[in-house]
This record gives C-alpha cells, sequence and structure tokens, in this order.
C-alpha cells in the first residue's frame, strides 16, 4: 500500500504476570516506500574497519574464490557513497568483479563494493557474489 497506513493483525505476547496481551500496530509506509526492499538489508552499517589490517592487494584477493553472502549478513565499513560511482556502468572496469569481504570474529565486513551490493540490494535480490577473506581461520590475525 504506497503512502497510506497499514494495520498489520494484532499480536499476541505475554505480559510479566504470564498474561496474554493484545497489540495492534499501526505503521505509516512512506511513498517511495518499496515492498522489494524490505527483505534486502544489511546486518549493520559501520563507518570503520573494525579487524586488523590484514595486508591483502589485488592478487592476494583475486586467489581467493568467489562465493555467495547474504546482503543482511554484512556490516559495511563505509557510511557514505558517492552516487556516480553507484550509477556508473563502468565502475569495475579497472577493479575486481566482485565485493570483498573480511569475516573477523564471526562478523562478515564488506570492505570493498558497497556500491555493488547496493545495485544487488536495488535489484531486489537477497545474495552478492564476494571474495571472503577469513582472519578467524588464518594466523595472519594479529589480536
Amino acid at each position: 500500500m504506497r503512502g497510506g497506513s497499514r494495520a498489520s493483525g494484532p499480536s499476541h505476547l505475554r505480559d510479566e504476570r504470564d498474561e496474554e496481551v493484545t497489540v495492534s500496530r499501526v505503521t505509516r509506509v512512506p511513498p517511495w516506500h518499496s515492498p522489494r526492499l524490505d527483505e534486502v538489508i544489511f546486518k549493520a552499517v559501520g563507518d570503520k574497519r573494525p579487524y586488523p589490517e590484514h595486508g591483502y592487494g589485488p592478487a592476494e584477493w583475486a586467489a581467493l574464490p568467489p562465493r555467495q553472502v547474504r546482503l543482511d549478513a554484512l556490516v559495511t565499513t563505509k557510511r557514505t557513497l558517492d552516487l556516480d560511482a553507484l550509477l556508473d556502468e563502468q565502475s569495475t572496469f579497472y577493479g575486481d568483479l566482485f565485493a570483498h569481504v573480511v569475516k573477523w570474529d564471526g562478523v562478515l565486513y564488506l570492505e570493498d563494493g558497497l556500491h555493488r551490493a547496493l545495485r544487488t540490494a536495488l535489484h531486489g535480490r537477497a545474495v552478492l557474489h564476494a571474495r571472503v577473506l577469513d582472519l578467524d581461520s588464518t594466523s595472519t590475525a594479529a589480536r
């Protein structure tokens, strides 16, 4: 329902006395809302790389096989993006075709490829092809 209110059915919860409580929810849906994007979100949006420096360059990244990663499992390491880069059809011409993800402490961080991930989300897909560097299983993770 575009631009209007959406009432979801009553929800049955229990309060602290273990009695059933009925709660009705009414949410306001913005006019630009797209139901396709409801299921395609990042796990979190970060603004830095919390993991240690790994020293991987283009050659080391290229040696890692790409695999599928769910967008809702990723934490971004960049809070902002350049719309020109997002909309540029040649944005991967000189770079890797796959996003770069670093797994550290059980969390998947999107190191490079935010624009690819957003294009994936805008196309209604929940999975991104990425190269994953697992610092949890390598000895390069200096703690």
